[in-house]
């Protein structure tokens, strides 16, 4: 197949033009060309930008178009718009953000969307990053009924994650010693692996298949302790669990998600984040490799970075053995 990648030279686009070449398919990369630019010489780069500059797409044609980098739907319906009578097949990488809320475990993409008041926001920020999505997706679905896929990923990790989200713990328990962890060692943990979620709708765009499906994993339920206990049976750590309560945490200024990943608070709307219904892509092939494997995978990839690589989440060394210090004193 001849396929048109928007984006595709990081994480999630770079797995997916991967995922693509390893089947033998003609790949076509439109970008800025300002991330990671010397990816992929081999293939065919069309320079632009999807604010305004798409004219490099125009008077060609592909079998299918994948869009892992769209986040407002003025520019997704730009996108699709120019696109529909170029493609057969347009697949969107959303979001499980798109929901309205979480208040149960196990909600299948049926459950009811976020919306915004003023829909032609453009700010992206905690809270209007899960309707914009809807917004894109609602975008993409009208410019091309009937050929159009939706995928839904939850928390995606692995191997050139620019969050740090799950690589914080893969460091942090690799390193080994006492480690600062929210009290919340039953919490609901789903995460997929980038190779896994790229793999999967590259077979589905194979496929020309259409729909909307939620993708994450694993495929059986997970906590943060055996997330935690993971990491350092595959990393051979000596590490050790100082469970600090939430109210604690709250006080030092410590960030869900952000400032110890994974966690988040215990509030009745957040009760089903990270226990989504998957039944839909399961049967619809979505393989999940084991966890252990992403672990080794992404504590390697790790390795491999600067010293002074940027780490957008997660608390330095020196904060946290402050914090461990201040809860050994209240104890």
């Amino acid at each position: 197949m001849k396929i048109l990648i928007l984006g595709g030279t990081v994480f999630l686009g770079r797995a997916i033009v991967e995922a693509c070449a390893a089947r033998g398919h003609e790949v076509t990369l439109f970008n800025r060309g300002q991330r990671n630019p010397d990816l992929f010489p081999e293939l065919e780069h069309l320079r632009g930008d999807r604010d305004g500059n798409l004219e490099a797409l125009r008077g060609r044609r592909w079998d299918a178009v994948i869009d892992p980098s769209g986040y407002l739907p003025r520019l997704v319906r730009a996108s699709a718009e120019l696109l529909a009578d170029a493609v057969d097949h347009y697949t969107f990488i959303s979001s499980i953000s798109v929901y309205a809320g979480f208040p149960t475990r196990g909600m299948d993409e049926n459950a009811p969307l976020g919306t915004l008041d003023d829909p032609t926001v453009e700010e992206i920020t905690g809270e209007s990053y899960g309707p914009l999505k809807v917004l894109c997706e609602q975008a993409v679905a009208e410019t091309l009924p009937g050929r159009s896929l939706i995928i839904r990923p939850g928390l995606i990790v692995g191997p050139h994650d620019p969050t740090n989200r799950f690589t914080y713990w893969v460091d942090r328990v690799a390193r080994g010693g006492d480690v600062l962890a929210p009290n919340r060692p039953d919490l609901d943990v789903q995460v997929i692996d980038v190779r896994d979620l790229a793999e999967w709708t590259v077979r589905l765009v194979e496929r020309k298949q259409t729909g909307i499906y939620n993708a994450t994993g694993p495929d059986y339920h997970l906590t943060l302790r055996e997330v935690l206990e993971t990491c350092k049976t595959t990393t051979g750590s000596d590490a050790r669990w100082i469970w600090a309560d939430e109210e604690f945490l709250d006080a030092q200024g410590v960030e869900e998600w952000t400032g110890l990943p994974l966690w988040i608070h215990n509030t009745p709307d957040m009760v089903g984040f990270s226990a989504m219904n998957i039944d839909r892509a399961l049967a619809e092939g979505l393989t999940l490799r084991p966890l252990a494997t992403t672990v080794a995978d992404t504590l390697a990839w790790s390795q491999t970075l600067p010293a002074d690589a940027e780490r957008r989440a997660g608390i330095s060394p020196e904060r946290e053995a402050e914090l461990l210090s201040l809860w050994r004193d209240q104890q």
